[in-house]
């Protein structure tokens, strides 16, 4: 699609979008929601399809090795962007040689590079390390004269190439086509390139040039070169890695260490010469971090994530239909489009499909039916005090409109931290999990409510039938308070003493650095037989596990830094016969990691920061410390417990942490947002009697939604690999203490902190004002 198809659609959608939303009148309203959402599934399809090109995979899922590199500047030389964007086209030439499809060169941060080589062999890595690290070498090399046609006879053999020089080939523009030259140049170069000080392209009248300077030692040694080259108008060539970058006519002796090279150059060829002849790698680069996939293991991966997708999916769409009905036909009708919506942006926008992203996408599909539960149990209680299905819908629709709004925002923010802060791994599963929550809104107060005006206002759809599996009994859930609380202390301090005791050993390679080898064999290969071969290396803590990814038996060792190809190297020596190869590797630098552990602290205060203003703008200060206490209850329990099975912490956690975050605000919004529409109703009893009311009255949504969300991280920890299992476990563990902190902890702790404050909960919430409505 052209970019003014594109743009023009996006306009057209903008406009519809705007005249949607304030519009009033119900036929308008109907149509244009029908408009809406044809022209966002079209646009979608056509984005997406065909997939299987449309949709860029990451490394994981189709195999490949990434490579984070950190420039170290000596004696103080300054790093500019200049220096990295010239150190970036260095390694981009260099990946280039590898041949391969796609590869991904790109600046991080302010002294980073990430260089991702797709389908590089895991057995190449050590080699591809060196290379990518290796100083680069420039070289000033003078170009002997092709005297009479005296490259050509040396190419047909009629004449015998000089041992001092060297044929090689050069690539120039003639009348703007490239056009290959064979130059003889000497083997020994002239000038090194340590010797260039300075070079920058320039503009003139004369159009674009390079100019550079030289040292004191330089400029002499360029000075006689000159002076012997300028009688014949020889020419200089510039060799980066030996490769000609440039090969200039000398028309001048040239000294002072001074000079100009001019010629037919475009802007970009004056930059890539001037970053040639200052030669940003001429020390070498620093990898701190090396992650690996075989192209075998993310085969396996996509399948995984295929099979746990489907299952999810399948689960919700078949509890759908048999507790909502009809009503959940309609909802798995928004199911779909949000699906659709989700694939198609992720394909517009170019963003890249990894693992994680696949727990996003279905940790976004049991998000999703959230906002469904929450209007049909609406829909379900404004039926039930007698009023006409349409007027039973569209007060559902209005009244549940700022709990999903305010859920959904707040998961919002913690997504764009983790874009902000997360690793590639965690930013992508950020990115889908932000495209599902704007596709699930659209889905839900867009689709599903113009599907229902439609069917009442022109298919005489009159009556709606549903399951109500919820408890008829009230609960005195805020009379349990002092008893939660003794609980809630207990588990908080048990965790936290729990950490302290597994102390460092609680923290994965991300964040105290070191190397993980993933494993696998043709002949089985016993778990005793590897440990007592790698403690007869005398290498120290080396932990070995077992996992299981489909078919395969999978061996995983973690050792410290630099350990990896000694491991590997005894364990295919002492077992020639076992068909042992490496299916994925990672490395992490100690320093790194440290980073790494210090943005994940920063991302996990930033989520309690923006949250805690959120929840005061929209409700009240005492509302806000209710749900940030509460959050901080949920991730020191949910950690001890992780802890406590022997897992450890890594940035895939650190996502899995911040997500829960993120789905346990919804459930403590929901209850805050009855609670306000309580008080805002004027509906007789006291603090503690409107906080009961309001938690048993979303009893049946709570339990729900996270029956829902539940079915497809269930799904995912048994058919999503081992990759995902600590994250899928830390959900299940996380939405069941969110659950209960929701109910337990945050009400409370809002009547409390209002005790202590001296103010009135309900006149603060007044003063507030009212919310959008759809």
């Amino acid at each position: 699609m052209s970019p003014a198809i594109t743009f023009a659609a996006g306009l057209a959608l903008l406009i519809l979008f705007g005249w949607y939303f304030f519009t009033e009148a119900a036929r308008p309203k109907r149509w244009l929601g029908l408009v809406l959402t044809v022209f966002m599934v079209a646009f979608c399809l056509e984005a997406v399809w065909p997939p299987a090109q449309k949709i860029r995979l990451g490394l994981d899922l189709r195999g490949g090795t990434s490579f984070l590199m950190k420039l170290t500047p000596q004696n103080n030389e300054a790093l500019t962007a200049d220096l990295v964007e010239q150190a970036v086209e260095v390694i981009r030439k260099r990946v280039d040689a590898y041949g391969v499809s796609e590869p991904v060169i790109t600046p991080q941060g302010r002294d980073r590079i990430l260089v991702q080589i797709p389908g590089l062999d895991t057995a190449h890595i050590e080699k591809t390390k060196t290379e990518l690290q290796r100083v680069a070498k420039l070289e000033l090399v003078s170009v002997a004269p092709d005297t009479g046609g005296r490259i050509a006879r040396i190419e047909a053999g009629e004449e015998i190439l000089p041992p001092d020089l060297v044929l090689r080939t050069y690539s120039d523009k003639i009348d703007g086509q490239d056009t290959e030259f064979k130059l003889l140049i000497k083997k020994r170069a002239e000038i090194s390139g340590e010797h260039v000080q300075r070079a920058y392209a320039y503009y003139d009248a004369g159009g674009y040039g390079v100019s550079f300077t030289l040292d004191a030692e330089g400029a002499k040694l360029f000075g006689d070169l000159t002076q012997a080259l300028a009688p014949t108008h020889g020419q200089i060539a510039i060799l980066l890695d030996g490769k000609i970058m440039s090969a200039p006519r000398v028309n001048e002796p040239i000294f002072g260490g001074s000079a100009v090279i001019t010629g037919r150059f475009s802007d970009k060829e004056a930059r890539d010469l001037a970053s040639a002849l200052e030669n940003p790698l001429r020390v070498p680069l620093q990898i701190e971090e090396t992650r690996s996939v075989s192209p075998t293991l993310g085969s396996d991966s996509v399948r995984d994530g295929i099979v746990a997708g489907l299952s999810g999916l399948g689960l919700i769409v078949l509890f759908l239909f048999l507790y909502y009905h009809f009503a959940g036909l309609i909802a798995i009708l928004g199911l779909v489009i949000n699906l659709v919506l989700l694939l198609g942006m992720m394909s517009m926008f170019h963003f890249v499909l990894t693992l994680p992203g696949i727990a996003g996408i279905i940790l976004s599909l049991g998000m999703a039916v959230d906002a469904n539960v929450l209007i049909y149990e609406r829909l379900r209680s404004e039926m039930a005090e007698g009023k006409s299905l349409s007027a039973a819908i569209g007060s559902a629709y209005d009244k549940a409109f700022s709990a999903i709004f305010d859920a959904n925002i707040t998961t919002l923010i913690i997504s764009i931290i983790l874009i902000q802060y997360g690793s590639g791994s965690v930013r992508g599963f950020a990115i889908t999990l932000s495209l599902g929550i704007m596709a699930s809104m659209f889905s839900a107060l867009v689709t599903t409510r113009t599907s229902f005006r439609f069917l009442v206002d022109n298919f005489g759809l009159r009556k709606l039938t549903m399951l109500n599996f919820a408890p008829k009994r009230s609960f005195d859930f805020i009379g349990m308070r002092k008893l939660t609380a003794i609980i809630s202390g207990l588990a908080v301090l048990g965790s936290l003493g729990y950490m302290a005791v597994r102390g460092e050993k609680a923290l994965g390679i991300d964040f105290r650095g070191g190397d993980l080898l993933t494993l696998v064999s043709e002949k089985p290969l016993a778990l005793a037989e590897v440990r007592q071969e790698i403690e007869a290396l005398g290498m120290g803590d080396i932990t070995i596990q077992t996992e299981r990814s489909g078919q395969s038996e999978m061996i995983s060792l973690r050792g410290s830094a630099g350990s990896s190809q000694r491991l590997f190297d005894a364990l295919t020596h002492a077992f020639p016969d076992r068909g042992i190869s490496l299916v994925a590797q990672d490395t992490v630098g100690p320093v790194i990691g440290v980073e790494f552990a210090k943005r994940s602290l920063w991302a996990l205060a930033l989520s309690f920061v923006g949250i805690l203003l959120y929840a005061t703008i929209r409700f009240e200060f005492s509302f806000a410390v209710g749900a940030v206490v509460a959050l901080i209850h949920d991730v020191i329990v949910t950690l001890g417990v992780f802890l406590l099975v022997g897992g450890e912490l890594s940035l895939v956690l650190v996502g899995a942490i911040l997500t829960i975050v993120g789905y346990s605000i919804n459930d403590t919004i929901v209850i805050f947002d009855r609670i306000r529409e309580a008080f805002k109703n004027h509906e007789s009893g006291g603090i503690l009697t409107t906080m009961n009311r309001a938690i048993n009255e979303t009893l049946s949504r709570t339990i729900l939604t996270n029956f829902l969300t539940l079915l497809p991280i269930v799904a995912l920890y048994f058919f999503g690999g081992p990759v995902l299992r600590d994250f899928s476990f830390t959900m299940i563990v996380g939405i069941f203490v969110g659950t209960y902190s929701t109910i337990f902890v945050a009400s409370p702790i809002v009547f409390w902190w209002s005790k202590l404050s001296g103010k009135s909960v309900r006149r603060e919430v007044l003063a507030k004002p009212e919310g959008a409505r759809a």
